[in-house]
């Protein structure tokens, strides 16, 4: 009897853990990056040249979104250069430490003085519920390797770590970093730093495409395990080769699948040439080839949303409002959506205009980004190679159910015809009303669901089989 009660006893107990280890992986409590990451980046609208006030003040208009998903700023590639509209790395005055590593420019960043780095501008941001960001370059500088300094905490100098004859193709500043004792301890020396100051987010650029960096990328995140932080890991720039996605969701929370994104709603890459700058097109085609690598804690990033107004200096042609139409804004942020893109915005965000932050706070397409399992579907439309469909289901809450998102990838408007019978609710059973929630519009079964869709543009629908809806 003792023995039959011992084992009763033992199930019970293994019931338990596993119900509390199912529980736990369901709401993924612990799990970096859980979801897609949400945040801001200054590259899109300032380029190198963002300074410490300029920061502060988008990072204000952050935090005024918080409540809506909002999380991470992130100060993107140049915080280093005393001179950021120079053309060549030597003009442009790297500061360094007495170890090699990157330090703030003070004349921008006027709260590092007297050896304080970035951590009093990671205080604030954390002061007002936000996560801290930044961008590097893969490597070590240049300038770091030729003074052969010590490398902090390991008997090895820069130039033991250096790899002269790696360079990024397209960044003059660096070199690449060698894969020995030496190149490790240089980037244990230089992410422990960053970790010291309250670094949530880093983005590290030339390392993911042209070249793909593997034993880099591997040094990099054993450096973040050893600080103890939990810091995101962001490879830049794309398209990451579907050949190294096991590799790179290993080590990352997130990669480019992209080269960089602009505001252009197509641009056909020439054969043999760089698809740069990615069109909103042609996201459509490469978020599905992606889409099975999506999940918690590592997420195919289609790069920043270039919304808004594009100044004063942006990465990439002069200061402009975003060349993007509002029914592109609401497309493209729709599909990096349904899709579960990292939503990271690129607009300044000081000048930002209300119909893009109407949509930077639209919670049901916040709520399909951050809690749904969004997939093509190719089965449900007829008749135009120029529709796109995206599913998605939320399973629980105030936006709980059953989603399509359908495309008008076309020059002209057109209107979907949608396959009533392959339509189902969230529990599995015949959708008996599709309501459009973009123009407020039921169809009632058995009738045809014709979906009206400008240029470009965009609709979400819910199927349910009530009359209520979900707005």
């Amino acid at each position: 009897m003792l023995a039959y009660r011992l084992r009763i006893a033992l199930c019970l107990t293994l019931f338990a853990l596993i119900m509390r280890a199912a529980s736990a992986q369901s709401s993924h409590p612990s799990m970096l990056a859980a979801t897609p990451p949400m945040g801001w980046n200054s590259w899109d609208a300032y380029g190198f040249t963002i300074t410490e006030s300029q920061f502060r003040d988008n990072v204000a208009v952050l935090a005024s979104m918080h409540s809506f998903g909002w999380q991470y700023a992130v100060i993107d590639e140049g915080w280093y250069m005393q001179n950021p509209l120079a053309s060549k790395a030597a003009e442009q005055h790297f500061q360094l430490d007495a170890h090699g590593r990157l330090i703030p420019a003070v004349e921008r960043f006027p709260s590092a003085a007297g050896g304080a780095g970035l951590k009093p501008i990671a205080d604030r941001v954390h002061a007002q519920g936000l996560l801290f960001g930044i961008h590097l370059i893969r490597g070590i500088p240049r300038e770091s390797v030729r003074r052969n300094l010590p490398i902090a905490g390991s008997p090895f100098t820069t130039a033991d770590a250096g790899d002269t004859s790696d360079a990024c193709p397209w960044d003059d500043g660096n070199y690449g970093v060698r894969d020995n004792a030496a190149g490790q301890a240089w980037y244990d020396s230089m992410i422990g730093l960053y970790a010291s100051w309250g670094v949530d987010f880093l983005k590290v650029d030339c390392i993911s495409d042209h070249p793909y960096k593997p034993t880099e990328i591997r040094q990099i995140a054993a450096a973040i395990h050893k600080t103890g932080r939990r810091i995101v890991l962001s490879l830049s720039p794309g398209p990451t080769s579907l050949g190294h996605a096991s590799e790179v969701a290993q080590y990352a929370q997130m990669w480019r699948i992209s080269d960089d994104h602009w505001d252009v709603w197509s641009h056909v890459a020439e054969p043999g040439k760089s698809e740069f700058p990615l069109g909103t097109r042609q996201a459509f085609d490469r978020l599905a080839q992606w889409n099975r690598w999506a999940a918690p804690g590592h997420w195919p990033d289609e790069d920043m949303l270039p919304f808004g107004a594009l100044e004063p200096h942006p990465g990439w042609g002069t200061a402009r409002a975003s060349r993007l139409t509002q029914t592109e804004e609401q497309t493209e942020f729709t599909l990096w959506s349904v899709a579960r893109s990292p939503l990271i915005l690129g607009a300044n965000l000081t000048l930002l205009d209300h119909p893009t932050r109407a949509l930077m706070q639209n919670k049901l397409l916040i709520a399909l980004n951050q809690q749904g399992d969004g997939h093509p579907r190719t089965d449900l439309q007829s008749g135009s190679s120029l529709l796109r469909v995206w599913e998605s289901t939320i399973p629980s809450g105030t936006f709980a159910g059953r989603y399509l998102a359908v495309f008008n990838l076309g020059e002209a408007p057109t209107v979907a015809s949608l396959n009533w019978k392959l339509l189902k609710t969230a529990d599995g059973h015949a959708a008996s009303r599709i309501h459009d929630l973009t123009d407020e519009k039921t169809w009632l079964a058995p009738a045809a669901v014709s979906v009206p869709l400008a240029a470009h543009g965009s609709v979400v629908l819910r199927m349910t089989g009530e009359a209520s809806s979900t707005r």
